[in-house]
């Protein structure tokens, strides 16, 4: 008799453990595969953890497993330990780890292979006339196959009634109808790049040296190279590499706006091989697309946040670009960081971790400096010139303030206005960027001061001038652009602030003969949107593109000579510890898009902030001199990386209620780390109103913890998830560390 050691799809803490079910006579199990068990008086899916022969219960009570599902296994082995990692690192359960694993669609069944009826002669086409010769509709079909295999939907474009006249070719034994499987992939970015390898600079030819030396050891490495330096060249050097000796490459790109280029890229050299995985893809083509991966038929993958979940056996390296971003941390349940998943994916297949970007982290920079402990250490590889020795974009800071003084109540300086022309002039591209959507971010009424909020979020409501209408960014609620003052009754409603669609419409009128594009998540809704958008751009169909974030980093256009930095405060002035930071990276990010090419580019900044550390640094595109004095504010201010911050946020739709149970919650930890000897661990502990209060109509307070990197910081944190997992009624806990926004 065989036992099964099951991990049964719940949603439930409780029943986190392994449960052990007899494997039926003939039933071919092992670890990794998906079952359908009897749970109590149901039948549900469960993983398989492992398969034995021994058990310490007896047989005749426990119940069979009822079926296999697949005819693979889902979990590789090595993704059996990463759940049991995660179980422990992000304080998660069994099954929240392993749902992560596979396209959602594959545990409800709700996704299978795709067939088509596909028709085929079984013999020669001079042997099927013969036999057709007095059947002139068949003959035709014959005629059709002559060129090989065709499905029915292609041969009914050519030959009407195809079916059945099919069908009688079948009955004759002169051809076969059959249902073949096919592939729905996904839509690829037509790249402009050649797919046969450049030439590598000397500094991309070091980089690519060390990193191939670490094939077969593993290695975790900080790639530190300036915009346009060619960092995708040395991922694409690395992974040809890696396919000359069998083994395959994760890519992770933080922004689903940069996988149709990426894509394109990859596809270019790879062909075939590439796989694509995000949640823009359809049911069908994500389920196909894991499906090629899974059978090795696809072993370069590139995705955004949960590729790193891709079923990829025994990875080379994973491959982590613009690691700097937010995106790769979770926000959902389980709250993980793909660059962790990422670490400990190499760690167990002795692969690479290549970490890249323009404008590191300050955390992972920290860990390439001296003393840092041998588990956290990374590699440092630089490239600090433009490949082919392209000059850097000259950047030029403006002032809005002088501007202003001087007359000019516009969103555009004359600085940019004046390159704007040149560069339109020139019939060359512009980026214009501004990391706000709408057409105003706030309504105020100038007689009282009164600012329309959204009615269940603590935020101003966004003008969208498209729809008249007023949105939350927050809930997505929607309301009628107001005549007159909610409260006053005055009609002196004034649109203040600018977001991507002010920015188009204003581009739109200085250069009429010209076409203005933008992007941004009021364009990009469509399942191809951000493909459509970056394919125009990219043929030359639109000479201006306005956009947040989205166009700030990883896009390479060659006629893309001038950039212009609309608000570069936006993100400034953001109650968040990494504001500073945030804003550099962008900035740099942003600016890094001009003069890809032959033309050297221009960038325009425009500040109300002249004189702030990050602005300065990101003029001279310095991300050293921006290091140390980032580093050293930090280190005053008690900030990570020299300080974990981990908080419970409680929600309620009841204010009073979510207040109370944070107090009770902040003294409920005070109480425990005192009794286990972890408060000296801890600098502080504070509750309070979120900085914003309210979203979606539900109150929010938390309890903010902030202590000792170096301290028992997991021993903190598992306290705190003890108070979480109270039962409050109406009130829900939720337990972030270094959370990625702090709203």
């Amino acid at each position: 008799m065989r036992y099964a050691k099951v991990a049964v799809d719940l949603n439930a803490p409780l029943l986190d453990r392994p449960f052990t079910y007899t494997v039926p006579d003939g039933m071919l199990l092992q670890a990794g595969d998906m079952v359908r068990v009897s749970f109590g008086k149901r039948q549900i899916e469960g993983y398989v953890l492992d398969v034995s022969d021994e058990c310490g219960v007896e047989s005749d009570k426990l119940k069979p497993v009822l079926s296999r599902i697949g005819e693979q296994s889902v979990i590789l082995p090595e993704m059996l330990r990463l759940a049991s990692f995660m179980k422990d690192k992000y304080l998660c359960t069994t099954t929240d780890a392993l749902r992560l694993m596979m396209p959602p669609q594959m545990r409800a069944g709700t996704v299978k292979e795709k067939t088509l009826r596909v028709v085929r002669l079984v013999l020669t086409v001079d042997e099927a006339r013969q036999k057709c010769k007095n059947a002139p509709a068949q003959l035709k079909v014959v005629e059709a196959l002559g060129g090989g295999e065709l499905s029915l939907e292609e041969l009914n474009r050519t030959v009407g009634g195809a079916s059945a006249l099919c069908n009688a070719l079948a009955k004759k034994g002169v051809a076969q109808v059959y249902a073949k499987s096919v592939r729905r992939a996904p839509k690829v970015y037509e790249s402009d790049r050649s797919s046969v390898d450049p030439p590598l600079t000397e500094q991309q030819k070091d980089v690519v040296d060390s990193l191939t030396q670490a094939i077969g050891s593993g290695g975790r490495f900080l790639l530190y190279g300036v915009t346009g330096s060619g960092k995708t060249e040395v991922y694409i050097r690395l992974i040809r590499e890696l396919l000359g000796r069998g083994r395959g490459t994760i890519i992770l790109v933080p922004e689903i706006a940069l996988t149709p280029q990426t894509v394109g890229w990859f596809h270019a050299r790879f062909g075939c091989l590439s796989a694509v995985l995000h949640s823009r893809l359809s049911a069908g083509e994500r389920y196909d697309e894991w499906q090629r991966i899974r059978s090795g038929e696809a072993k370069v993958v590139i995705g955004a946040r949960s590729a790193v979940f891709a079923p990829l056996e025994n990875p080379g390296a994973i491959i982590i670009d613009e690691e700097h971003e937010g995106a790769y941390l979770s926000e959902k349940r389980p709250r993980y960081d793909a660059r962790e998943i990422a670490a400990e994916r190499v760690r167990l297949s002795g692969g690479i971790l290549l970490l890249g970007s323009a404008t590191p982290s300050i955390s992972s920079f920290m860990r390439t400096m001296p003393r840092v402990r041998p588990e956290n250490k990374l590699t440092l590889l630089e490239m600090d010139r433009r490949a082919l020795d392209r000059p850097m974009p000259e950047c030029e800071l403006v002032d809005m303030r002088s501007e202003l003084s001087n007359g000019n109540k516009g969103i555009f300086s004359l600085s940019l206005i004046r390159e704007l022309k040149s560069c339109m002039d020139k019939n060359q591209q512009a980026m214009l960027f501004i990391n706000r959507r709408g057409h105003s971010t706030f309504v105020n009424c100038r007689a009282c001061g009164y600012v329309i909020k959204c009615r269940d979020c603590d935020v101003a409501m966004t003008y969208h001038q498209s729809s008249d209408s007023l949105v939350c960014h927050y809930c997505g609620a929607v309301a009628q652009t107001p005549a007159q003052c909610p409260k006053c009754h005055s009609r002196f409603i004034k649109f203040f602030g600018a977001g991507t669609e002010r920015i188009q419409l204003e581009a739109q009128k200085l250069f009429p003969d010209k076409t203005v594009l933008r992007m941004d998540m009021d364009t990009t809704g469509g399942k191809d949107a951000h493909a459509d958008i970056l394919e125009a751009f990219g043929k030359g169909k639109a000479d201006i593109l306005v956009g947040t974030q989205m166009i700030a980093k990883g896009l390479d256009f060659p006629n893309v000579t001038l950039v212009g930095v609309v608000a570069a405060d936006t993100t400034l002035n953001l109650p968040d510890y990494r504001s500073a930071e945030r804003t550099f990276q962008l900035i740099t990010q942003v600016a890094g898009r001009a003069g890809r090419a032959d033309i050297p580019g221009k960038v325009i900044i425009q500040t109300y902030s002249p004189d702030h550390y990050a602005l300065k640094c990101a003029l001279r595109q310095d991300y050293r001199a921006f290091y140390n004095a980032e580093i050293s504010y930090r280190k005053r201010s008690l900030y990570p990386p020299y300080t974990t911050i981990a908080r419970l946020l409680m929600v309620s739709q009841d204010a009073e209620a979510a207040f109370a149970a944070a107090k009770n919650a902040s003294e409920q930890l005070r109480e425990a780390l005192t009794q286990n000897g972890l408060m000296q661990h801890v600098l502080s502990v504070h509750e309070g109103p979120a900085p914003i209060k309210r979203i979606k109509g539900e109150e929010r307070y938390e309890v903010l913890v902030k202590m000792y990197t170096a301290g028992d910081t997991k021993g903190v944190i598992a306290e705190m998830e003890k108070i979480e997992n109270k039962d409050r009624g109406t009130v829900k806990a939720e337990l972030e560390v270094n959370p990625a926004n702090m709203f």
